[in-house]
């Protein structure tokens, strides 16, 4: 039996996930016939039914087409993430590529640049700002080569060192009920408003509450921020209170907050991550410079 060809994968990932013929057909930029014709040529190849043509209104996925969905996605994000680093690799202004949400890292780029920026043969280190939770996304996909990963973001497919383990404070508006004590424990916090962001996870949800085991049920949802600027104002305002990491409070010092310790919770872990096998002789450089940083008194 020949196998699928590339194309046609990325042809059938286009209907899969638009369910609609003339949709993916603009999509992919070819006409409806011959995409349609590609999609029964696979299935032939196959010796199997990818799509559910019963309704004459619309077309689903069988259980193999749903199988073929998720295992040929791997695939097709591993060429695409091989070709965006060969094609840098390659480029004469190739440079090694660094990211981290806003405000991690600028301290920890510094430092490496002034440490390898000498070193014969050094690629030239570009530093781009990820949003909240797209550093792993951008390392797995090729955009990125090493990044700046805080929990609960950390992801075992990736290499990766610990750069930092930290504890986390409860912020709180001025006034708040328990803004009087000097130390809270996570079972303080349980039925609190918390600020969240849109997307988030159930696991996300739980950390960022400091609840391993999972918020109570009816607990109130706090509004959605986008960032952690919009996150200050909305405890600021009294709308909800945050459990954050020691070096994010030291940096956020404000008058209409108040920070206060929380032992218990799970602390807060940042790590530099890099695809297991990347080409680059610099990447263990950049760790050991990056894990040269973590340890020197700030």
């Amino acid at each position: 039996m020949a196998e699928p060809e590339i194309r046609e994968l990325r042809y059938f990932r286009a209907v899969a996930e638009d369910l609609n013929i003339t949709r993916a057909s603009e999509r992919l930029g070819i006409a409806q016939p011959p995409l349609s014709r590609a999609m029964r040529a696979l299935e032939s190849r196959l010796g199997v039914a990818l799509f559910d043509r019963s309704d004459p209104r619309r077309i689903s996925l069988t259980e193999a087409g749903e199988t073929l969905l998720k295992e040929s996605a791997q695939v097709l994000d591993s060429l695409d993430a091989a070709v965006r680093r060969t094609r840098r690799a390659g480029s004469q202004t190739a440079a090694l590529v660094v990211t981290a949400k806003p405000g991690t890292a600028t301290d920890l780029l510094n430092f490496v640049a002034r440490e390898l920026r000498d070193e014969p043969g050094a690629p030239a280190i570009q530093f781009e700002v990820s949003g909240f939770g797209e550093q792993v996304e951008r390392v797995m996909d090729g955009r990125a080569d090493l990044a700046i990963i805080g929990s609960p973001h950390l992801d075992n497919a990736l290499a990766q060192e610990v750069l930092a383990v930290e504890g986390r404070m409860a912020a709180l508006p001025v006034g708040h009920e328990l803004a009087s004590r000097e130390v809270l424990s996570v079972a303080d916090l349980r039925g609190q408003v918390f600020s969240h962001r849109a997307g988030q996870t159930v696991a996300g949800s739980n950390y960022w509450s400091g609840q391993r085991d999972g918020r109570p049920a009816g607990t109130p949802v706090g509004p959605v921020v986008q960032d952690s600027s919009q996150m200050l104002e909305v405890i600021a305002l009294g709308q909800a209170i945050a459990l954050l990491p020691v070096t994010f409070t030291q940096r956020n010092l404000r008058p209409d907050i108040v920070y206060r310790p929380v032992p218990d919770a799970e602390p807060y872990t940042t790590v530099i991550a890099w695809k297991p096998g990347h080409p680059s002789p610099w990447i263990p450089r950049y760790v050991e410079a990056a894990k040269r940083w973590s340890g020197l008194p700030r």
